[in-house]
Protein backbone atom coordinates (compact mmCIF):
# COMPACT_ATOMS: atom_id res chain seq x y z
CA UNK A 1 0.00 0.00 0.00
CA UNK A 2 3.29 2.56 1.17
CA UNK A 3 4.65 1.50 -2.54
CA UNK A 4 1.56 2.84 -4.43
CA UNK A 5 1.05 6.10 -2.74
CA UNK A 6 4.62 6.77 -3.23
CA UNK A 7 3.88 7.21 -7.14
CA UNK A 8 1.06 9.32 -6.10
CA UNK A 9 2.64 11.66 -3.09
CA UNK A 10 5.32 12.14 -5.96
CA UNK A 11 2.79 13.85 -8.24
CA UNK A 12 1.02 15.75 -5.87
CA UNK A 13 4.55 17.28 -4.79
CA UNK A 14 5.26 18.24 -8.52
CA UNK A 15 1.64 19.51 -8.84
CA UNK A 16 2.41 21.75 -5.99
CA UNK A 17 5.86 22.79 -7.30
CA UNK A 18 4.20 23.60 -10.75
CA UNK A 19 1.34 25.65 -8.42
CA UNK A 20 3.68 27.64 -6.95
CA UNK A 21 5.96 28.60 -9.06
CA UNK A 22 3.45 29.66 -12.01
CA UNK A 23 1.15 32.07 -8.73
CA UNK A 24 4.24 33.61 -8.13
CA UNK A 25 4.79 34.71 -11.44
CA UNK A 26 1.31 36.01 -11.72
CA UNK A 27 1.39 37.66 -8.32
CA UNK A 28 4.63 39.55 -9.84
CA UNK A 29 2.68 40.40 -13.41
CA UNK A 30 0.13 41.59 -11.06
CA UNK A 31 1.89 44.14 -8.59
CA UNK A 32 3.76 45.50 -11.88
CA UNK A 33 0.53 45.63 -13.74
CA UNK A 34 -1.27 47.24 -10.89
CA UNK A 35 1.89 50.10 -9.85
CA UNK A 36 -0.04 51.06 -13.74
CA UNK A 37 -4.05 50.28 -13.48
CA UNK A 38 -4.73 54.04 -14.32
CA UNK A 39 -2.82 53.42 -17.76
CA UNK A 40 -4.01 49.75 -18.87
CA UNK A 41 -7.77 50.80 -17.89
CA UNK A 42 -7.36 54.08 -20.24
CA UNK A 43 -5.90 51.75 -23.04
CA UNK A 44 -8.70 48.99 -22.32
CA UNK A 45 -11.59 51.49 -22.48
CA UNK A 46 -10.49 53.18 -25.49
CA UNK A 47 -12.47 51.31 -28.10
CA UNK A 48 -15.51 52.29 -26.65
CA UNK A 49 -15.03 56.19 -25.43
CA UNK A 50 -13.43 56.68 -28.23
CA UNK A 51 -17.13 56.68 -29.51
CA UNK A 52 -18.80 58.33 -27.07
CA UNK A 53 -19.49 62.21 -27.03
CA UNK A 54 -18.23 62.30 -23.49
CA UNK A 55 -15.78 59.63 -24.03
CA UNK A 56 -15.87 57.95 -20.58
CA UNK A 57 -17.66 55.48 -18.94
CA UNK A 58 -19.83 55.27 -15.80
CA UNK A 59 -19.57 53.36 -12.87
CA UNK A 60 -21.76 52.46 -10.39
CA UNK A 61 -21.32 51.64 -6.56
CA UNK A 62 -18.47 53.41 -4.30
CA UNK A 63 -15.50 50.63 -4.71
CA UNK A 64 -16.65 49.84 -8.42
CA UNK A 65 -13.81 52.28 -9.72
CA UNK A 66 -11.36 50.47 -7.72
CA UNK A 67 -12.76 46.72 -8.53
CA UNK A 68 -12.57 47.89 -12.03
CA UNK A 69 -9.18 48.94 -12.72
CA UNK A 70 -8.37 45.85 -10.28
CA UNK A 71 -9.76 43.60 -12.77
CA UNK A 72 -8.07 44.97 -16.10
CA UNK A 73 -5.26 44.70 -14.18
CA UNK A 74 -5.24 40.97 -13.31
CA UNK A 75 -6.17 40.06 -16.90
CA UNK A 76 -3.16 41.80 -18.21
CA UNK A 77 -0.80 40.18 -15.69
CA UNK A 78 -3.11 36.88 -16.61
CA UNK A 79 -1.17 37.77 -20.39
CA UNK A 80 1.73 38.48 -19.27
CA UNK A 81 2.26 35.20 -17.30
CA UNK A 82 0.36 33.13 -20.03
CA UNK A 83 3.54 31.47 -21.54
CA UNK A 84 5.49 30.37 -18.27
CA UNK A 85 1.48 29.16 -17.03
CA UNK A 86 1.09 27.10 -20.10
CA UNK A 87 4.62 25.65 -19.57
CA UNK A 88 4.27 24.69 -16.19
CA UNK A 89 1.23 22.95 -17.21
CA UNK A 90 3.07 20.79 -19.71
CA UNK A 91 6.49 20.40 -17.83
CA UNK A 92 4.32 18.84 -15.34
CA UNK A 93 2.44 16.76 -17.80
CA UNK A 94 5.65 15.77 -19.60
CA UNK A 95 7.10 12.79 -17.73
CA UNK A 96 4.23 10.35 -18.98
CA UNK A 97 4.10 11.76 -22.86
CA UNK A 98 5.96 9.62 -25.68
CA UNK A 99 9.01 10.71 -27.40
CA UNK A 100 7.02 12.76 -30.65
CA UNK A 101 4.78 14.47 -27.66
CA UNK A 102 7.49 16.15 -26.30
CA UNK A 103 9.01 17.34 -28.93
CA UNK A 104 5.62 19.40 -29.47
CA UNK A 105 5.94 21.13 -26.37
CA UNK A 106 8.06 24.14 -26.81
CA UNK A 107 5.86 24.45 -30.76
CA UNK A 108 2.71 24.25 -28.58
CA UNK A 109 3.36 26.87 -26.03
CA UNK A 110 4.49 29.11 -28.18
CA UNK A 111 1.66 29.03 -30.98
CA UNK A 112 -0.91 28.48 -27.99
CA UNK A 113 0.59 31.97 -26.50
CA UNK A 114 0.94 34.04 -29.96
CA UNK A 115 -1.98 32.72 -31.25
CA UNK A 116 -4.42 33.86 -27.94
CA UNK A 117 -2.83 36.87 -27.98
CA UNK A 118 -3.19 37.13 -31.78
CA UNK A 119 -7.26 36.60 -31.42
CA UNK A 120 -7.07 39.28 -28.49
CA UNK A 121 -5.39 41.98 -30.50
CA UNK A 122 -7.73 41.12 -33.87
CA UNK A 123 -10.72 41.68 -31.06
CA UNK A 124 -9.32 44.58 -29.52
CA UNK A 125 -7.83 46.75 -32.62
CA UNK A 126 -10.93 45.56 -35.53
CA UNK A 127 -14.14 43.48 -33.57
CA UNK A 128 -14.36 46.01 -30.72
CA UNK A 129 -14.29 49.18 -33.50
CA UNK A 130 -16.48 48.04 -35.78
CA UNK A 131 -19.09 46.85 -33.15
CA UNK A 132 -19.05 49.57 -30.78
CA UNK A 133 -19.26 52.65 -33.85
CA UNK A 134 -22.34 50.44 -35.07
CA UNK A 135 -24.20 50.32 -31.66
CA UNK A 136 -23.61 53.97 -31.52
CA UNK A 137 -24.93 54.51 -34.71
CA UNK A 138 -28.08 52.76 -34.13
CA UNK A 139 -28.64 55.34 -30.71
CA UNK A 140 -31.98 57.61 -30.90
CA UNK A 141 -31.52 61.12 -30.81
CA UNK A 142 -34.12 61.17 -27.41
CA UNK A 143 -31.37 57.90 -25.50
CA UNK A 144 -28.81 58.80 -23.85
CA UNK A 145 -26.03 56.35 -23.97
CA UNK A 146 -24.17 55.63 -20.78
CA UNK A 147 -22.12 52.54 -20.83
CA UNK A 148 -21.19 51.42 -17.27
CA UNK A 149 -17.27 50.14 -16.65
CA UNK A 150 -17.87 47.17 -14.84
CA UNK A 151 -20.57 45.77 -17.54
CA UNK A 152 -17.98 46.39 -20.31
CA UNK A 153 -15.13 45.21 -18.67
CA UNK A 154 -17.21 41.73 -18.59
CA UNK A 155 -18.37 42.06 -22.33
CA UNK A 156 -14.77 43.20 -23.27
CA UNK A 157 -13.18 40.02 -21.36
CA UNK A 158 -15.73 37.62 -22.71
CA UNK A 159 -15.03 38.55 -25.86
CA UNK A 160 -11.30 38.41 -25.33
CA UNK A 161 -12.24 34.79 -24.50
CA UNK A 162 -13.94 33.70 -27.23
CA UNK A 163 -11.53 34.90 -29.92
CA UNK A 164 -8.13 33.71 -28.24
CA UNK A 165 -9.81 30.44 -28.09
CA UNK A 166 -10.88 30.83 -31.56
CA UNK A 167 -7.61 31.54 -33.00
CA UNK A 168 -6.30 27.94 -30.80
CA UNK A 169 -8.04 26.01 -33.24
CA UNK A 170 -5.13 25.89 -35.56
CA UNK A 171 -3.24 23.99 -32.72
CA UNK A 172 -6.32 22.02 -31.21
CA UNK A 173 -6.03 20.81 -34.92
CA UNK A 174 -2.77 19.55 -35.06
CA UNK A 175 -2.74 18.11 -31.78
CA UNK A 176 -5.60 16.04 -32.69
CA UNK A 177 -4.25 15.17 -35.37
CA UNK A 178 -0.40 14.45 -34.27
CA UNK A 179 -1.89 11.89 -31.58
CA UNK A 180 -3.93 10.10 -33.91
CA UNK A 181 -7.30 10.77 -32.24
CA UNK A 182 -8.05 11.93 -35.95
CA UNK A 183 -6.84 12.39 -39.94
CA UNK A 184 -6.85 15.37 -41.89
CA UNK A 185 -9.02 13.38 -44.59
CA UNK A 186 -11.77 12.56 -41.49
CA UNK A 187 -11.47 16.54 -40.45
CA UNK A 188 -12.06 17.70 -44.18
CA UNK A 189 -14.70 15.63 -44.46
CA UNK A 190 -16.74 17.68 -41.46
CA UNK A 191 -16.04 20.82 -42.95
CA UNK A 192 -19.70 21.43 -43.48
CA UNK A 193 -20.51 20.38 -39.80
CA UNK A 194 -17.72 22.67 -38.77
CA UNK A 195 -19.15 26.00 -41.11
CA UNK A 196 -22.35 25.50 -39.33
CA UNK A 197 -20.95 24.97 -35.65
CA UNK A 198 -18.71 28.00 -36.09
CA UNK A 199 -21.89 30.22 -36.83
CA UNK A 200 -23.98 29.01 -33.75
CA UNK A 201 -20.91 29.73 -31.52
CA UNK A 202 -20.46 32.82 -33.10
CA UNK A 203 -24.57 33.38 -32.30
CA UNK A 204 -24.03 32.31 -28.69
CA UNK A 205 -20.88 34.25 -27.57
CA UNK A 206 -21.24 37.74 -29.21
CA UNK A 207 -24.00 40.41 -29.51
CA UNK A 208 -26.90 39.96 -31.29
CA UNK A 209 -25.78 41.98 -34.00
CA UNK A 210 -24.85 40.26 -37.86
CA UNK A 211 -21.45 41.91 -38.39
CA UNK A 212 -19.64 40.32 -34.92
CA UNK A 213 -21.22 37.31 -35.33
CA UNK A 214 -19.87 37.35 -38.98
CA UNK A 215 -16.64 38.44 -36.99
CA UNK A 216 -16.23 35.51 -35.01
CA UNK A 217 -17.56 32.81 -37.59
CA UNK A 218 -15.53 33.41 -40.48
CA UNK A 219 -11.99 33.60 -38.55
CA UNK A 220 -12.96 29.92 -36.87
CA UNK A 221 -13.72 28.74 -39.79
CA UNK A 222 -10.92 29.84 -41.76
CA UNK A 223 -8.83 29.18 -38.62
CA UNK A 224 -9.62 25.38 -39.06
CA UNK A 225 -8.59 25.13 -43.00
CA UNK A 226 -5.37 26.65 -41.76
CA UNK A 227 -4.71 24.23 -38.95
CA UNK A 228 -6.09 20.98 -41.23
CA UNK A 229 -3.01 22.32 -43.93
CA UNK A 230 -0.92 22.52 -40.89
CA UNK A 231 -1.19 18.91 -39.85
CA UNK A 232 -1.29 18.06 -43.24
CA UNK A 233 2.33 19.15 -43.85
CA UNK A 234 3.59 18.17 -40.50
CA UNK A 235 2.01 14.81 -41.13
CA UNK A 236 1.97 12.04 -38.62
CA UNK A 237 4.41 10.83 -35.74
CA UNK A 238 6.97 8.13 -37.49
CA UNK A 239 5.84 4.71 -35.69
CA UNK A 240 9.69 4.21 -33.67
CA UNK A 241 8.57 7.71 -32.16
CA UNK A 242 5.42 6.57 -30.70
CA UNK A 243 7.11 4.75 -27.87
CA UNK A 244 8.07 6.03 -24.20
CA UNK A 245 11.16 7.97 -23.45
CA UNK A 246 13.35 5.20 -21.26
Amino acid sequence: MQEQLQPLLVHLLELRTRLVRGSLVFIVAFLACFAVRETLYNFVAAPLTNVLPTHQLISFGIAAPFMVQIKVAAMVAFLISLPHTLYQIWAFVAPGLYAHEKKLVLPLVVSSSLLFLAGMAFAYYFVFGVVFRFIASVVPASMQWLPDSAEYLDFILSMFLAFGVTFEVPVFVVVLVRMGFVSVEKLREWRPYVIVGAFVIAAVVTPPDVMSQLLLAIPLWLLFEVGCMVAAWTGKPAAKELTPDS
